[in-house]
């Protein structure tokens, strides 16, 4: 009888993907990169393991979402105070910070534990088409 081998931190290769957000569904985006922060596209995928790559999104400001939601969607906050609820639109917010809605809505897709919370700091989202990371090499990644 074989034995499944569980790898070790050391033997698992982290890659650098550079994703172009300019005109894709903030969703399916959101998703195809929860996936690839996550690992499940590797043979060697533990759910207990951060088996993942590191994902650079560029041009954040330029996703699309469809119908209504550029004006119907809202964040909510709450100070923790009564009455302290605050709703902002996706438009107020991508004008505020547009690098907010990818980063929340992979957020979202992450498990909701300490391995979600180190997953996404793999995630480098920037509005424009430049960023800070050529030293590693990224490849582009179509989703």
């Amino acid at each position: 009888m074989k034995k499944t081998k569980i790898v070790g931190d050391g033997e698992i290769e982290k890659k650098w993907y550079v994703v172009d957000a300019s005109g894709k569904t903030l969703g399916r985006m959101a998703s195809g990169i929860a996936s690839v922060l996550r690992g499940k596209n590797k043979p060697i995928f533990t759910p207990h393991m951060d088996t993942g790559d590191f994902v650079i999104v560029v041009n954040a400001q330029e996703v699309y979402v469809s119908g209504n939601k550029r004006i119907d969607k809202k964040y909510w906050r709450h100070s923790g105070y009564m009455g302290g609820l605050t709703q902002t639109s996706f438009e107020e917010m991508m004008k505020k910070d547009p690098t907010f809605a990818v980063k929340n809505a992979v957020k979202g897709m992450l498990p909701h534990n300490k391995l979600g919370r180190r997953l996404l700091k793999k995630l480098k989202v920037y509005s424009g088409p430049e960023h800070s990371h050529e030293a590693q090499q990224p490849e582009i990644l179509e989703l």
